[in-house]
């Protein structure tokens, strides 16, 4: 996909998961499952997948692990075989030369761009976080990463933004500080920078409808937030894209915003939002279990696991809003995804 074709793609709006690991009871890679769930994000209709990001841990990285690149390679292995084109994003962390190797991996397995994430440099100051990020961008596309600081993130400034939004390989900016005046900043410098070829896309858990159907407007200029790409996402992912789809066609209508309120109440069981975020995989991991998708919820940190109370709320949100989970679509198509 050229450059091109990946900022128009992205421009139109997509579903993009956030793709969780699949893990045995040994902790090790589930390769059929992990296959399994890239397979249900296509026929559900994402745009795109991410992978080797927050959702899909990092501790994937690590040498006593390993996953990293086989994890990339299963993902790319299955987004080739769809007969559509999907945008491939691949996680991208660390300090620069990690950065770098990473992003050179990811353009070997075909990955269109990288999400690039700052937290490994939460001291660094703004000229040398350009400086990472324009590394970075020399090597792949990159899609800016505003990440919340209650899971590993950094308060990123909008003079920050505005020298990002003026890197040529930028082609989009995920904006998730889970804060309206942070994303306010993120908005209002790429409005001020000029540039018309860099997408939007949510991360704010706790705002998605609403980031979706409001229209942002600064010194004359209305920008909207065109698509997501979420942890979120990946649980109930074809709904999800109905969602989408409803948020592009329809106007900012009292429906919408209750169903707005309705998906963040959900967000908060599977993020586990009362506990500070702790149980935020394993959350997901629970409800892709209870589809059958996942076999069990294991994590690579023999610590993170759901929090008292969490599967109660799972529960809870599931039966409250039986039109946003898509368990009848996951049950018609397991077996074919599991084959």
């Amino acid at each position: 996909m050229e450059t091109s074709e990946l900022r128009a793609a992205l421009q139109s709006g997509l579903c993009i998961p956030a793709h969780p690991l699949a893990l045995n009871a040994a902790r090790k890679l589930d390769e059929r499952r992990q296959r399994a769930l890239s397979r249900y994000y296509i026929a559900a209709g994402a745009g795109g997948l991410a992978v080797g990001v927050h959702t899909t841990q990092f501790a994937i990285r690590e040498p006593c692990h390993g996953l990293f690149e086989p994890v990339l390679a299963l993902a790319a292995e299955e987004m080739r075989r769809a007969a559509r084109p999907l945008v491939r994003i691949g996680g991208i962390c660390g300090p620069t030369a990690q950065a770098v190797r990473e992003a050179e991996l990811l353009r070997a397995h075909g990955y269109h761009a990288g999400l690039l994430s700052l937290a490994a440099l939460r001291d660094a100051d703004e000229d040398a976080l350009i400086t990472h990020a324009r590394a970075v961008a020399g090597v792949i596309p990159i899609v800016g990463f505003y990440l919340q600081p209650a899971v590993g993130g950094r308060v990123l400034p909008l003079s920050f933004w505005r020298r990002f939004a003026a890197i040529e390989n930028v082609v989009a900016i995920k904006i998730a500080p889970f804060n309206r005046y942070q994303t306010l900043d993120v908005i209002r410098a790429l409005a001020e920078s000029g540039r018309e070829d860099i997408a939007l896309y949510t991360g704010n858990d706790d705002n998605i409808v609403a980031d979706l159907i409001t229209p942002f407007r600064f010194g004359g200029k209305e920008l909207r937030i065109t698509g997501g790409l979420l942890g979120h996402w990946s649980v109930w992912t074809q709904k999800a894209v109905e969602l989408l789809r409803r948020c592009k066609e329809d106007a900012a209508t009292s429906g919408l915003l209750r169903l707005g309120v309705e998906v963040t109440d959900s967000n908060a069981a599977f993020f586990d939002a009362a506990h500070g975020f702790h149980g935020c995989i394993a959350g997901l991991h629970e409800v892709l279990r209870r589809q059958g998708l996942l076999e069990g919820i294991w994590c690579l940190d023999e610590n993170e696991g759901l929090s008292p109370g969490q599967a109660k709320e799972i529960t809870r949100v599931h039966s409250a809003y039986p039109h946003l989970h898509d368990d009848a679509f996951v049950a018609r198509h397991l077996d074919q995804w599991l084959r």
